[in-house]
């Protein structure tokens, strides 16, 4: 019997143990899509304790500890670091078989050597040891992303962000580079003319350019595109609940860009055909500078309405949306594909039920110039887990080129995440090794050694050009 979170870990063949510890353990780490804070990394402060890191603004686990009975004030609220602690560990035996356990226990064992599983029991003493080592130079937000061989983090970041943090790092830090993502959502709120008039006057400030029209929101994004440009981005990511495509005329879209303008509430074909305009503009400006898009798609947001108007968004009360996919989505890459400004493209989805619809969607826009030019990215949120994963990697496998993949990223706002892609790596050799052994693929470890590389590491780099 293998022991809990021991070397093999997920590795149930000898072929498997061979590709993770040969081929996978060692690559570099290009996370190119997370929520980490630039200013957390620029300022390089160390933490006081483990809460800080571990519990401060992570909806995960604040899922489960409400689900085990959990009081608010112990989550989001206004208890003490060490209390939040506590009710955390409380929790923990109780996530057996969620992946939190599993994160949990590697993230202790990875960064701070604690073999001890979290308990009441256990608590006092793992915090204990790990608030003393993340008061040490080597456990900064720095020496957190260099301990994990993180080679490129790229933030997720919006349009009229200054970037200050970004230079920052750049100019203070050595081993790892910090690439800011371009996150235009806002601009896309035309459901809510008040915040969207708000974030206008924001992007009118920063661009030097006063926005009375459509033309003139289309200038002033561009101008901090090129400005993300030469600060060295090349990604762009969009959080959506399907694809805009429906038909539109420009004098629509002036017209539909007054009326919010003037504080109007649009018809919801009016904010559709904004969204369509938009979304679309956002897509030229990403290939006219040679950018990758990213679209995170399916996220039902802010299902409890009271506790948005008490703690605001990214809360943990979000949850898979049911929305249509293939045809927006099909709609949408094509006009681009055919007017030949279609960006190399990442396409997530958060329904399981969507999987087969996006791998075999990212086939019928593939153009023979960039191997894997479209995408379809990994497990994400609800799916960044054992089983999600697997079903990622099995429909890709039938449907598209698995040896073309991206691989994984973090999607996270915590610097402790980084084992997520360890679990990502030991799941993708253990199912290469289970069919080797099974008969179902050659033993051919060279082979498929490189293979396991290029999908953890090579084919990333080799993708975004950074």
């Amino acid at each position: 019997m293998k022991g809990f979170l021991d070397s093999n870990f997920l590795l149930h063949t000898k072929t498997a143990e061979y590709l993770y510890h040969q081929h996978a353990a060692g690559m570099p780490i290009i996370d190119y899509h997370c929520h980490l804070s630039p200013k957390q990394i620029a300022e390089n402060k160390n933490f006081d304790n483990l809460t800080q890191p571990w519990l401060y603004g992570d909806h995960y686990k604040w899922r489960a500890m409400r689900s085990n009975g959990i009081d608010e004030r112990y989550c989001s609220g206004n208890a003490t670091d060490w209390e939040k602690y506590e009710k955390w560990a409380e929790t923990v035996p109780f996530t057996m078989r969620n992946p939190l356990y599993h994160w949990t226990h590697l993230e202790l064992q990875r960064y701070f050597g604690i073999t001890d599983l979290l308990s009441p029991k256990t608590a006092a003493t793992i915090y204990e040891k790990a608030s003393d080592m993340l008061g040490q130079k080597d456990f900064s937000p720095v020496g957190l992303i260099k301990r994990m061989n993180v080679e490129i983090v790229c933030t997720t970041d919006d349009p009229v962000d200054s970037l200050e943090y970004h230079r920052k790092i750049k100019e203070t830090t050595a081993g790892i580079r910090v690439i800011p993502a371009w996150r235009p959502d806002k601009v896309l709120m035309a459901d809510n003319p008040v915040g969207f008039n708000e974030y206008i006057g924001k992007l009118a400030v920063v661009s030097g350019i006063d926005i009375t029209s459509y033309g003139h929101l289309l200038e002033a994004l561009d101008k901090r595109h090129e400005f993300f440009h030469d600060s060295g981005c090349r990604l762009s990511d969009h959080g959506l609940e399907s694809f805009y495509c429906d038909g539109y005329t420009l004098t629509e879209i002036n017209a539909i860009f007054g009326r919010i303008r003037k504080g109007f509430d649009l018809a919801p074909a009016e904010v559709s055909k904004f969204r369509s305009a938009m979304l679309y503009d956002l897509a030229v400006m990403d290939c006219d500078r040679g950018w990758t898009q990213q679209f995170h798609i399916g996220a039902m947001r802010n299902n409890n309405s009271r506790m948005f108007i008490t703690y605001g968004p990214d809360g943990g009360f979000d949850s898979i949306g049911d929305y249509g996919v293939a045809i927006p989505a099909s709609r949408f890459l094509d006009r681009l594909d055919k007017e030949a400004k279609l960006a190399k493209t990442i396409l997530y989805n958060l329904n399981p039920a969507d999987n087969e619809v996006m791998a075999t969607m990212i086939g019928n826009f593939q153009d023979g110039t960039v191997p894997g030019k479209i995408q379809w990215g990994s497990g994400w949120w609800f799916l960044d887990q054992k089983d999600g994963m697997e079903k990622q990697l099995n429909a890709l496998s039938n449907l598209g080129l698995l040896s073309r993949f991206v691989g994984m990223l973090t999607d996270s706002r915590s610097l402790l995440s980084y084992p997520r892609h360890e679990y990502f790596r030991r799941v993708l050799c253990n199912l290469i090794g289970n069919d080797v052994e099974n008969g179902e693929l050659p033993d051919d470890k060279t082979w498929l050694g490189k293979i396991v590389e290029d999908v953890c590491y090579h084919n990333a780099r080799n993708y975004f050009n950074f």
